[in-house]
């Protein structure tokens, strides 16, 4: 029994099927990581717009809030805060201004000792700045014949 050795047959493996796979993997690997880089930082900024603009909220809010309780001193410095950011914002943004401080004040009258209604104030005309500019850039845009003709059709049914 010396002589004779005990052998243990394994079963055969099966063919490895993922070869082709692993070869895409590692011959693109710094393309397909650039990818995810890509991704990964385009998140990363829609993320940080999202948290801009919920911080943009939170300080008009307190802004209104402090306000109307009656601590002038510190919602001036918001107010001032505001005004800085007034014209990075966008639209959007401009326009919840507007509605939300449109139900505090009366627009009609001139309040300059009130904060809200000169912050309302001053986002109203930028509102009317901006609705200006891009009504213009749309007037200039040759693609936009259609806008031209329905304006020139407009003036001609005022005379």
């Amino acid at each position: 029994m010396r002589g004779h050795r005990i052998s243990i047959r394994l079963p055969k493996s099966l063919p490895y099927r993922n070869k082709g796979s692993v070869r895409f993997f590692r011959g693109n690997r710094f393309a397909l990581i650039f990818f995810l880089l890509l991704i990964f930082c385009s998140a990363m900024v829609v993320r940080q717009f999202m948290v801009n603009q919920s911080r943009h909220v939170e300080l008009r809010e307190n802004f209104i809030l402090l306000y109307s309780k009656g601590y002038p001193e510190k919602a001036e410095r918001l107010y001032k805060r505001l005004l800085r950011e007034l014209e990075g914002l966008p639209n959007k943004a401009l326009i919840d201004d507007y509605q939300r401080t449109f139900v505090l004040v009366y627009p009609a009258t001139q309040q300059p000792d009130n904060l809200i209604w000169k912050y309302h104030s001053t986002v109203s005309n930028e509102l009317d700045k901006r609705s200006e500019g891009t009504l213009r850039r749309a007037l200039n845009k040759r693609s936009e014949g259609t806008l031209q003709r329905a304006l020139k059709m407009a003036e001609e049914e005022e005379k």
